[in-house]
Parts: structure tokens; sequence; C-alpha cells
């Protein structure tokens, strides 16, 4: 579970509440389902236009991907492709094939895999790149999808409010109506401001930052089992990985043996 996205979402909505409490009013104020329903429905259904209806069944499903933590695996990970350098350099590439079994990555056993296959350099790279950028592709408009129903809350708030202000203005003469609409009116823009800002666009950045963090993860792996294929010194691949790993490779210890610091 991820440590901030969720505290994050109720740590802002408890301090509005608490702040409106302090204030003198009450969260029953913000109660109102009609302005719950120009918004977030309004919202949906502009999401809904804007996408396929399968794109936006992936990008609800990707709401998870905001609130799982993966375990920041980069310096096991050039560790292992350090080894496995180690293993090519010393017996050959074949004697890799062995070390298959005991990959539990999918992504590195198929890069590995090319390798074993005797898959040419140029074929490998494109294959593997194509298949990361496409990933990342898939991510991002999960993400612009969040991002989009963010930007869109607001200006459906402000329909609400306008709504609710003519619903105001044909009930000049009834005194028992004004508060209602007025109430529909504020709360309307409370809800689009409140949902997207609080809300959709955090998941929306959340989600686009872990896939670029996967991507740069696949991008690592893909460089080391080149390397390996190039025949390149395990050493040498080390301090390479740690230029791909940016700031988890600098602070990494040498997976050869010693500090490199």
């Amino acid at each position: 579970m991820d440590k901030t996205t969720i505290p994050g979402i109720a740590l802002s909505i408890g301090m509005i509440l608490l702040g409106q409490k302090l204030e003198g009013g009450h969260a029953g104020s913000l109660l109102q389902l009609t302005a719950f329903m120009i918004v977030v429905g309004g919202t949906i259904g502009a999401v809904l236009v804007s996408y396929p209806l399968s794109e936006i069944i992936t990008g609800v499903k990707d709401f998870k991907v905001a609130l799982q933590e993966k375990p920041n695996d980069v310096v096991a990970l050039m560790a292992q492709l350090v080894d496995l350098a180690t293993v090519a350099r010393r017996d050959g590439v074949l004697a890799l094939e062995s070390k298959l079994t005991e990959i539990k990555d999918p992504f590195l056993k198929r890069s590995l895999g090319f390798l074993v296959d005797g898959v040419e350099a140029s074929v490998a790279r494109n294959t593997l790149e194509t298949e990361i950028e496409v990933e990342a592709e898939e991510g991002n408009v999960s993400a612009k999808i969040w991002g989009d129903f963010g930007a869109l809350c607001p200006t459906v708030g402000v329909l609400g409010a306008v709504l609710g202000l003519i619903h105001v203005m044909e009930n000049l003469d009834n005194p028992s109506a004004l508060g209602p609409g007025i109430a529909v009116a504020f709360v309307a823009t409370v809800y689009g401001v409140g949902v997207a800002n609080l809300i959709a666009l955090p998941v929306a950045n959340k989600i686009k930052r872990k896939v670029h963090l996967q991507k740069e993860r696949k991008i690592l792996i893909a460089e080391g089992v080149l390397s390996i294929q190039e025949g390149l010194n395990p050493r040498i691949l080390e301090e390479k990985l740690k230029s791909f790993a940016g700031a988890h490779g600098k602070h990494a210890k040498s997976t050869t043996g010693g500090d490199k610091h």
C-alpha cells in the first residue's frame, strides 16, 4: 500500500473540514446530492465523450496504481545484472541459459532470452525499446484520463453554480427556496475544485510518476542485458547502470566489492 496517497487525500479533506468548523460552519452544509450529481455525473459524461470505453475502464482500474507501493529493487537489480555479466564473461553467453529458471522478473527473463537465443543486438534493442515505450504510453493514457477528469471538474462545478443561481433567480418571490438554490450554487463549485485538486489531479500525477519509474527500471534492465551481449566488463557495466539508475545508483554500494565512493 502506498504510504502517501490515501493519507494525503484524508489530510487535505480533513484540514478543509476542520478549517470550516473553526470558522463556525459544519460538514452537513457541504452534503448536497444535487451538486454532487451535477459535478461528478457531468464530468464523467464529458470524459466518456473524450475517450473510448476500453481506455476509461483501464483508467479506472489503474486507480490502484496510485494506491500500490512496489519495493525499490533497483540496487538488487543492478547487482543481479552485474552477476550475470560476470557469468557471461567467464563462461560465455550460453551459460546464462541455466540462469533463466532462477529469474522471476518477466522483462529481465525475456530480455535474457533474446541474448541466449542469439538475437541480433539491433533487433533485441528495437524490440525491448518498443515494448517499453508502448507500456509507458498505455500507462500515461490512464494518467491523462484522471488529469482530464480533474481539469473538467472545476468547469462543470461553475456550470452547477450557474444552474443554482438560475434557480435562485426564478424563485425570488419564494424566500424558502432561495437557501437551497444558493447552497447548490456554492457547493457545486466546492465539489468541482475539491474533487479536481484533492483527488483527480494528484492521482493523475501519482500514476504518471509510477509509470515513469517503471519505464526507468525497464530501461535499466534493457541496457544491462544489451551491455552483457556486447561483452562489457562487469565493473564498467556497474558504473553504466548507476548512470541509468539515477539517484538510486548514486547511493548504491558497489556490487562487485567495496564502496565505489
